[in-house]
């Protein structure tokens, strides 16, 4: 029986040229944790008939990979309606939706992909939901956003378009996009969904590496890309560190002793430990313990 990977353990979501069989391929090995056929921007009009027919067997060919899979579908007063019909008979785990400014947004997402379900005969509730904020108007509702359904697993913030809609000047070190980061991770985590960071869209190993380094910081545990080297990287630092696991194993046997002994904190590496750190410290290794679990159970 095949093993879904929870949204919370999905490091890397990968948005794929939804009519490119050749990266459409190329993505089931790239080592990202979600693949996304990207029905969207990625898909010019006139090839949305061809990505939509690929869909099922696509999907087929990811699961079996052990892949998530998922789906960016237009706008529903676009082309999404017809997208749906046709990628919901290869059952997504995922359907993402761009453009997402409104609750509203989410919950005809929602009675639609319900529709499909009941239609294609799949287990209703099945399919979980992605939206994603591009807008300023979004991203000040995000909370509202991702309580719209239960299907809502987790948000993701675009950032070339919410550059755009804020009329900022894009760049390698993002600075234009701090604030909406930061802002989207609060939102996220306020309505209890996983936050998908925004794309790091120069082609750099370095700079997405040090853009995922700085939002991990922030408390990000997934990140979107739109290259299929950067999976890799990214995965790796969203991953718990050997050393970062040994630290914090050092940090909660001391906090504890301190404790036992009547302490209130205790003092390591030339750092105070108080009850917050250690907080962060058992869910860095609670976080680490379940990942490897999971991994041990794919391998069975």
């Amino acid at each position: 029986m095949r093993r879904l990977r929870p949204a919370r353990f999905c490091r890397s979501w990968l948005f794929v040229e939804g009519a490119n069989e050749t990266a459409l391929g190329q993505a089931g090995t790239s080592g990202a944790d979600v693949l996304i056929q990207e029905l969207e921007d990625f898909t010019p009009p006139a090839l949305r008939i061809k990505a939509r027919a690929l869909a099922p067997d696509l999907y087929a060919s990811w699961r079996a990979a052990g892949r998530v899979v998922a789906v960016r579908v237009n706008p529903l007063d676009q082309d999404g309606m017809d997208d749906l019909a046709a990628v919901m008979r290869g059952a997504p785990d995922i359907v993402g939706l761009p453009k997402v400014a409104e609750p509203f947004h989410v919950t005809r997402l929602d009675k639609a992909v319900t529709r499909f379900e009941r239609e294609y005969g799949l287990p209703e509730g099945s399919t979980a939901l992605l939206p994603n904020i591009e807008f300023a108007r979004g991203l000040v509702q995000t909370a509202l956003i991702a309580k719209a359904s239960p299907r809502t697993v987790a948000c993701l913030m675009a950032s070339e378009d919410m550059a755009a809609d804020l009329g900022a000047e894009r760049g390698p070190d993002g600075i234009e996009l701090a604030y909406c980061r930061q802002r989207f991770l609060v939102e996220c985590v306020a309505a209890g969904v996983v936050a998908v960071d925004c794309p790091y869209t120069f082609s750099d190993a370095e700079g997405v590496a040090q853009e995922t380094r700085w939002a991990r910081r922030l408390g990000y545990v997934a990140k979107s890309l739109v290259a299929l080297a950067h999976a890799p990287v990214i995965n790796g630092i969203l991953s718990p560190g050997d050393d970062e696991v040994l630290r914090a194993r050092r940090l909660v046997t001391a906090f504890e002793q301190a404790r036992a002994s009547g302490q209130g904190r205790v003092e390591l590496d030339g750092a105070l430990v108080e009850m917050p750190a250690y907080a962060t410290a058992k869910r860095l290794l609670a976080r680490h313990e379940a990942m490897q679990e999971f991994e041990r159970g794919e391998a069975k």
